[in-house]
């Protein structure tokens, strides 16, 4: 057992000058908008180069629409993620903390920043169509914490997520010309090499004709009319050659002959819907000029890209350091992460888990470490776990914000991210794990934290696993049971407390002697069984009428109905997620029978149909 101590943290005295008490208000956190977006990613590139670890937290406009739509004790992982799956379809992230942070002994070193996005319509293409909900607790909290709203649609970061950039590229195109490189055809015909030629020969001609400085002076309309002609151009200040293609073939070929020229630079504009368009080649007047140009285009694509992708470039950023990220609750951010900067999520947790890991392949959830500390105190948000470790463990960290000016402005946006990194110094602190180990490979955590990173499923501990079928009851109670000795009840009229249906039940069967009961919610309660099989007795006594109390024969004449953890979970897979758990359950029911009448009525006809072959074999 851990021994109980006292804790102590303390902001760096060379950094920000504050009274201890109030230190966590005197972060300066970075804040973040479309106006000073690109500087910022500048400096937040440095800093994840920089640093051993991010940590990311998500502020959303909502988690759940009804209270038995939040995760609770008793999911499962699977319905666990297709709650959080649900949520993250529903509502949307507006403001996205980013803090790469190092741990020096006893010292954090963090950088904090705090993005505010807003999802709009940049690129003026109708796309994506934006629409998402909102729970009033979410935006009163943040509207607490300082939060603009009015900043935040004016000057809120948008973005594409990587399947929408594809989208969005096969309709417009790309918005700035793109020097690039193209696959050298293979297998000439003659009608190639035809055709090779005479592009050689053309813009052989037109480098002549330009570099010519002899030309006589034309008039202003037979100049244009010759420029129409010939395909002359101008890039800026350059001469430049537009050559008409048919195919991709002829783009390569084009590609391929332009190389025998050291003066030029060809521009490729892929064209909206995929189809092709005009090489465009550039004339350069020296070697410097021709590094200019290259820089200049190198610049006006990674703008465009900025353009388009918008936030999603700190996404990219954080995916291409392969440095792990620690969250909390990463089951739900990462799901919003997926969702909005990804790509659509998967139905399935495997198919998230393994689509997710070829991004960010090291996440850590320090509410699985929490789990190690004590785990039959369930402690589910920021403040709780710090103040639990404030009142027993004495764990020293020095924070240290650099190059961070003094705060004026009293405001905690973004702090969750500092608090993240905070509480992962303290808890490797406390449990004598060193956060950079020589045999930890770069982008990974030490072999002690490893068992612990990639795991999704909330109820996660290092001696239960992250067995799918394991569940709990109550958040204070982290004894396991398998969720096929759970019983859901609803219809139970006028009924609406845990403890009168316990009373209730006790003593009408000997089934009820060590059991649990809890309401999901107002609609809706469900009952645990210690011992395995009791939960298939029930069913039995309700269809056989074997229950001995008149007031329980009297509400199942009313409509009590039970069903099993399937129905449940049938329920998340269907995306039954009605205002009342209850609803739910009946139209998942239904949806059963439904199911099993069609398969009834498949295996008849199967028979049927042999019986019929059967017979004509006879004859």
């Amino acid at each position: 057992m851990i021994q109980r101590r006292l804790i102590c943290s303390m902001i760096s005295n060379t950094v920000v000058q504050s009274n201890p008490g109030h230190s966590q208000s005197k972060w300066n956190v970075k804040q973040v908008t479309k106006s000073n977006f690109s500087a910022a990613l500048e400096e937040i590139r440095n800093c994840i180069s920089d640093s051993d670890f991010i940590a990311i937290s998500l502020k959303n406009t909502g988690a759940y629409s009804a209270p038995w739509q939040r995760i609770m004790p008793i999911d499962t992982a699977r319905t666990a993620y297709l709650k959080a799956k649900y949520a993250a379809e529903r509502f949307q992230v507006l403001q996205f903390a980013v803090c790469p942070f190092s741990i020096k002994s006893s010292k954090l070193i963090v950088h904090p920043y705090n993005f505010h996005l807003f999802p709009r319509d940049e690129l003026k293409i109708g796309m994506p169509s934006y629409s998402f909900s909102c729970q009033s607790s979410y935006l009163t909290s943040m509207s607490q914490e300082g939060f603009d709203f009015n900043a935040c649609i004016y000057d809120g970061i948008s973005y594409l997520s990587k399947s929408q950039e594809s989208a969005a590229v096969d309709r417009i195109g790309n918005a700035s010309p793109i020097s690039c490189t193209v696959q050298t055809p293979s297998g000439y015909t003659v009608a190639d090499s035809v055709f090779a030629q005479r592009i050689k020969s053309r813009v052989k001609n037109w480098i002549t004709a330009c570099k010519d400085t002899n030309k006589k002076p034309e008039d202003a309309l037979i100049s244009s009319l010759r420029k129409i002609v010939s395909g002359d151009e101008v890039y800026g200040s350059r001469p430049c050659l537009s050559i008409d293609v048919c195919s991709e073939r002829q783009v390569r070929l084009v590609m391929e002959t332009l190389k025998d020229f050291v003066d030029v630079i060809p521009l490729l504009n892929p064209a909206m819907g995929g189809t092709i368009r005009p090489v465009r080649v550039v004339l350069t007047s020296s070697e410097e000029d021709r590094i200019l140009l290259q820089k200049q285009l190198q610049n006006e694509e990674e703008e465009h890209n900025k353009r388009l992708r918008g936030f999603r470039e700190v996404i990219d950023l954080i995916s291409a350091s392969q440095k792990p990220v620690v969250a909390h609750n990463s089951l739900n951010d990462f799901t919003f992460v997926h969702s909005k900067f990804l790509a659509p999520l998967p139905s399935t947790l495997e198919e998230f888990r393994s689509s997710l890991c070829l991004v960010f392949p090291n996440v850590l959830d320090v509410n699985h470490l929490m789990n190690e500390i004590n785990p039959q105190t369930k402690v589910n948000n920021l403040p709780a776990c710090i103040s639990y470790l404030k009142q027993r463990f004495f764990a020293p960290i020095d924070i240290e914000i650099p190059n961070q000016a003094e705060v004026n402005e009293v405001k905690t946006l973004g702090h969750d991210a500092v608090k993240i990194s905070q509480l992962f110094a303290k808890l490797c602190s406390i449990l004598k794990i060193a956060p950079r180990t020589p045999e930890a490979a770069e982008g990974h955590f030490p072999d002690a934290i490893e068992c612990y990173t990639n795991s999704y499923n909330p109820c996660f501990t290092r001696s239960h696993g992250s067995a799918d079928e394991d569940v709990s009851v109550r958040t204070d109670n982290t004894r396991k049971i398998s969720s096929k000795n759970l019983v859901f009840l609803w219809g139970f009229r006028g009924m609406t407390s845990a403890g009168k249906l316990k009373s209730l039940l006790c003593g009408s069967h000997d089934v009820f002697h060590d059991f649990d009961v809890k309401m999901v919610d107002k609609s809706c309660a469900v009952v645990a069984f210690r011992n395995p099989g009791f939960a298939e007795v029930l069913f039995q006594l309700m269809d056989s009428g074997g229950i001995c109390t008149i007031t329980l024969k009297e509400m199942l004449a009313d409509g009590l109905t039970a069903a099993g953890y399937d129905t449940y979970q049938k329920v998340c897979e269907l995306g039954l997620w009605e205002a009342d758990l209850a609803s739910s359950m009946e139209k998942a029911l239904g949806e059963i029978e439904s199911f099993s009448e069609a398969q009834s009525k498949e295996l008849s006809g199967m028979c049927w149909n042999n019986d019929e072959m059967i017979n004509l074999d006879d004859l």
